[in-house]
C-alpha cells in the first residue's frame, strides 16, 4: 500500500526526548508557532488544577493552537490512516538509497499493529526499568539498545551500573515482545510507504520515554521544542511513536503536533497506537507539555543507511 491523501485536500500533509531546531526551513516554519504560544501562567494553571474547571481551562487554551485533530484518542483506527505530504527539498542534499529513501512522504496512524495488552506489557517493562532511576526533571528515557537510563541530571548504562541485578528487572520474554513489536512497526511502515523492509535498518536513538509535569532541570527535559528528526538525529529516515498510555485519562497535554505552514495538526495518544512519518522537514513537529499525569511512549526509528543500523537488544 502506498501513501495516499485522505480527508480534506487542504492538508499539505514521530518521542521522544526532543531538542531545539537550529537551522533550515524547519526553523522558519517554527517561527509562526512562536507567536501563538500559550502564556506560561496558563500552562501552570492547567498543571496545578488537575481536575474540573482547571483541566477544562487548560485544554481549551491549548486547543487554540490546533487547526485539526487527525486522530482522537477514542477512535479505533484498524488500518493505517495515511496523510500524504510533499517531500521537502532537503532530500536533494541526502544520499539516496533505492528501495528505502522516501519517494513519497507523509504521516500515518494505526491502532491495528500493537494490541492494548501488548502496550500494557511494554509499559510495565518501562515502569520497571525507569523505577531504577529517572530524571530530576519531567522527561526520563530508557534505551534498551545502548543501556542509557536517565539518572538525576545524567545518564548511566543500566547493564554496567546494575550488572546481574538487571536480570531481576527484565525477562527474556520482555525483550522478545519488544523485538516482535519493533518488527511489526517496521513492516507497516514499509507497506505504507512502498519500501523494501530488508533495506530499512533500526537506528539510534530508539527508546522508551516517560514524561510528566515536573519542571525541567536540564536541556534533555525540554521535550516540547519544535524540531525535525532528520536534522536533530541525522540517521533518521522514518520515525515512529508507539504510545503506551491514554490521552485524557492517564495524562493531559502531551499530544503530538505536526506544525504545517497552514496550521497545526495533532494526534492524540492511545495505548497501542502507532504514529509514523517520514523524518524530513516536511514533518516539523513538537510535543505539548504534559499538564498532569504520566505519558509513556516508545520512539522507534529507521534509517536507509546500513552504516547507522543497530541490532535488537538482547538480555544475556
Amino acid at each position: 500500500m502506498t501513501v495516499q491523501r485522505r480527508g480534506n485536500p487542504k492538508v499539505p500533509d514521530a518521542n521522544g526526548i526532543e531538542r531545539k531546531i537550529k537551522r533550515g526551513n524547519a526553523l522558519r516554519q517554527a517561527s509562526a508557532w512562536r507567536g501563538t504560544r500559550v502564556p506560561l501562567l496558563l500552562l501552570l494553571l492547567g498543571a496545578v488544577c488537575v481536575g474540573g474547571l482547571g483541566t477544562w481551562f487548560y485544554i481549551t487554551m491549548v486547543d487554540r493552537e490546533i487547526t485539526e485533530t487527525l486522530v482522537r484518542w477514542k477512535e479505533q483506527v484498524s488500518q493505517p490512516r495515511v496523510y500524504s505530504v510533499p517531500c521537502s527539498a532537503d532530500y536533494e542534499n541526502y544520499k539516496r538509497y533505492p528501495g528505502c529513501t522516501p519517494k513519497q512522504c507523509g504521516r500515518a496512524v494505526t491502532d491495528g499493529v500493537v494490541t492494548r495488552e501488548e502496550a500494557e506489557a511494554l509499559k510495565r517493562l518501562a515502569e520497571r526499568g525507569l523505577s531504577l532511576a529517572g530524571s530530576e526533571g519531567g522527561a526520563s528515557i530508557l534505551d534498551l539498545h545502548s543501556g542509557a537510563l536517565s539518572m538525576g541530571k545524567q545518564f548511566v548504562n543500566i547493564y554496567r551500573y546494575f550488572g546481574e541485578q538487571i536480570g531481576d528487572v527484565f525477562t527474556p520474554e520482555d525483550f522478545e515482545l519488544y523485538r516482535n513489536v519493533r518488527s511489526r512497526i517496521q513492516a507497516v511502515i514499509a507497506e505504507t510507504f512502498g519500501l523494501d523492509p530488508s533495506l530499512m535498518y533500526l537506528t539510534k536513538p530508539t527508546f522508551f520515554s516517560r514524561i510528566n509535569s515536573t519542571s525541567a532541570k536540564m536541556t534533555h527535559d525540554e521535550y516540547w521544542h519544535p524540531h525535525v528528526d532528520k536534522v536533530t538525529y541525522g540517521s533518521f529516515d522514518y520515525t515512529s511513536l508507539l504510545y503506551l498510555s491514554d490521552y485524557g485519562s492517564d495524562f493531559t497535554g502531551g499530544r503530538f503536533i505536526f506544525m504545517d505552514p497552514n496550521g497545526n495538526r495533532t494526534v492524540e495518544p492511545r495505548a497501542g497506537r502507532v504514529s509514523f512519518f517520514s523524518s524530513g522537514s516536511e514533518n516539523l513537529h513538537r510535543v505539548e507539555q504534559v499538564a498532569w499525569g504520566t505519558r509513556y511512549a516508545i520512539t522507534v526509528a529507521f534509517t536507509c543507511d546500513p552504516v547507522h543500523g543497530i541490532s535488537d537488544p538482547m538480555l544475556t
